[in-house]
């Protein structure tokens, strides 16, 4: 399934997500609010894009693999395809840079193709970059300093974008706590000198700073109590299980930054990517720390109306739809 939320500023772009539901309605669901994030995401970050996203849904317990692989990427190619370009799809959740050239044997409308084939390769290093400023950002809000030396991070999933966040706070000087529901990712943790522990404690740790990288809906009216961190800052998406849980986090006095507006990088990338002139990784890795300013500037907006920094961002987004 593909959702279009909006084509108000261009054409909608968002990941392909190959996953496994209970059934069609949560996979609807699913697409549908993944959707309507990728258009507040483009929004935020000034980008001439909508909000769409891809969905294969498959039944639960379900892997495919070798033929129904491919059989499945090659019928979604084809729904995009049909869409004429009002969709661009690209990497997701189960999706990986060997699946994209297979969708591009059907439609012209994949973005993220490898370097040599004219696209921008993988996103993640650029969303990891994006994170990272991110999280200097809501630093130098807390403690005076964009500085991540001696701040203490939690990191919850290392996969392609959290394994990257985790290494680029390492270089900074940060002290690390780590996990992944992957045992075999203890090994990247011992080398960058991080402490290793269970996904639920690491949601609990005592840090400056909690950095969610896995799937979203970790916070709920449940977990947030048990919450000890300063700040948030993460590329996993859909991070509040509502809308109401930012307002719990802002009674705790935690700083929530707006996944939306955090995990931008991959799609900025791509926009550049995109761009006439050509892609420019230089260009790409620039406007992606500039994703720290643009959380600065909602920050700024929602001190200023004492509101939370999500309906400041949701304001922001908006008010770049025009009013929509």
């Amino acid at each position: 399934m593909v959702a279009i939320h909006s084509t108000v500023r261009g054409p909608s772009l968002g990941g392909c997500r190959m996953w496994s539901y209970d059934d069609v309605r949560a996979a609807t669901l699913d697409v549908l609010r993944l959707s309507r994030a990728m258009t507040y995401k483009a929004a935020c970050a000034g980008l001439p894009l909508g909000g769409g996203k891809g969905v294969i849904a498959l039944p639960a317990g379900t892997r495919l693999t070798g033929a129904r692989r491919r059989d499945a990427l090659l019928d979604f190619a084809d729904a995009v395809q049909m869409l004429d370009g009002r969709y661009l799809t690209a990497e997701d959740v189960g999706i990986g840079s060997r699946d994209m050239p297979v969708m591009a044997e059907r439609t012209q409308f994949v973005t993220g193709l490898a370097t040599a084939r004219g696209g921008s390769g993988d996103p993640s290093p650029y969303t990891a970059i994006g994170v990272e400023a991110a999280i200097r950002t809501v630093c130098e809000r807390l403690f005076g300093s964009r500085s991540l030396e001696g701040r203490s991070i939690a990191v919850l999933g290392l996969g392609h974008v959290g394994s990257r966040v985790a290494r680029l706070c390492a270089r900074a000087g940060a002290r690390l706590v780590v996990t992944d529901v992957d045992p075999g990712k203890r090994a990247l943790a011992e080398a960058l000198g991080a402490r290793w522990t269970t996904p639920a404690r690491a949601l609990t740790a005592k840090v400056d700073v909690l950095s969610p990288c896995a799937l979203g809906a970790v916070f709920t009216s449940d977990s947030v109590p048990q919450l000890r961190c300063r700040a948030i800052a993460g590329a996993a998406n859909n991070q509040l299980a509502d809308e109401r849980v930012a307002e719990l986090l802002a009674a705790r006095e935690i700083l929530w930054a707006p996944d939306f507006v955090v995990n931008a990088g991959g799609i900025v990338n791509i926009a550049v990517e995109l761009r006439r002139e050509g892609y420019d990784p230089a260009v790409a890795r620039r406007d992606c720390r500039a994703i720290g300013d643009t959380l600065a500037q909602v920050l700024d907006a929602a001190d200023a109306t004492s509101t939370t920094p999500l309906i400041a961002a949701n304001a922001l987004a908006k008010q770049r739809l025009g009013g929509e």
